[in-house]
């Protein structure tokens, strides 16, 4: 690796524990204004202060994030479809390395739809990003995202993804947990962050995030799970914990309930 794509993956991925705590705030660019992502400045901002990193597309970081804000950006760069659309595996890139590099960021996401009918032209986008990336010395996150035709998340398939990824060059990986994902670790040589999914109670989102290092992720990349939460900032508090201080899930519920707001008494 160069000396700078280095340097923006150590930004992100802490020194220290070689661990990191993704925020992903990138939803709207296929679903929309999604639930509690309305306005987006305001439920990024106050949960800024404790990510590693925010993922999250160039648009909403002109208009939204403040440039005095001293926090690594991974730029969602893929898309072109949306939730109302046939057909969500038919992306292309929809921004260039170079505006990443104005923007400051310290990496570059996109999809890869393994076994659709798009799979070719995504594998094809990620290893057009991955040798832009090399050249201009900017680390790429390779998402192996689940199109309408699959529902797997097996460790066989996430596997096949995975090893996919890092074989076109991919410098991390974010994939989803599964039964015997140790298994999907150690067959991909790139490290891997776990995607938070869907919506969960707050308890096994923490042991999502636990399974998940005890597995040997280095991290997660979780959106929904955060802030979508009653408690957002508590929340992403425990997972830190988790991802940062290697407590378990007990000791982590502890940290989100002492930062918790008190819930409210219903009158009679």
């Amino acid at each position: 690796m160069s000396w700078g794509l280095q340097n923006r993956l150590s930004r992100f991925v802490r020194p220290r524990t070689g661990h990191t705590v993704m925020l992903a705030v990138d939803h709207g660019y296929f679903l929309g204004p999604t639930s509690r992502l309305e306005k987006p400045k305001e439920t990024i901002m106050p949960l800024v202060p404790y990510a590693d990193t925010v993922m999250l597309t160039r648009g909403v970081l002109r208009k939204c994030i403040d440039a005095a804000t001293d926090v690594p950006v991974v730029l969602r760069v893929s898309g072109g479809t949306s939730i109302v659309g046939p057909d969500l595996s038919n992306e292309g890139l929809i921004t260039t390395v170079d505006d990443a590099l104005r923007l400051n960021a310290c990496g570059v996401a996109l999809s890869i739809f393994v076994g659709t009918s798009h799979e070719h032209q995504t594998l094809l986008n990620l290893a057009k990003l991955v040798d832009e990336g090399e050249e201009k010395g900017m680390p790429v996150v390779a998402v192996t995202a689940v199109g309408k035709e699959l529902g797997k998340r097996d460790a066989r398939y996430l596997s096949l993804c995975c090893r996919i990824a890092a074989e076109i060059g991919a410098h991390i990986v974010k994939t989803y947990y599964c039964d015997d994902f140790e298994k999907v670790v150690e067959s991909c040589p790139s490290p891997i962050v776990v995607a938070g999914g869907p919506k969960i109670p707050e308890k096994k989102a923490l042991e999502l995030t636990a399974d998940s290092m005890q597995a040997g992720a280095i991290g997660v990349d979780m959106g929904r799970n955060i802030w979508q939460s009653d408690n957002p900032i508590a929340m992403i508090k425990a997972v830190r914990a988790i991802v940062h201080n290697d407590v378990n899930t007990k000791e982590a519920w502890g940290v989100y309930e002492e930062n918790a707001k008190p819930r409210r008494k219903k009158r009679k």
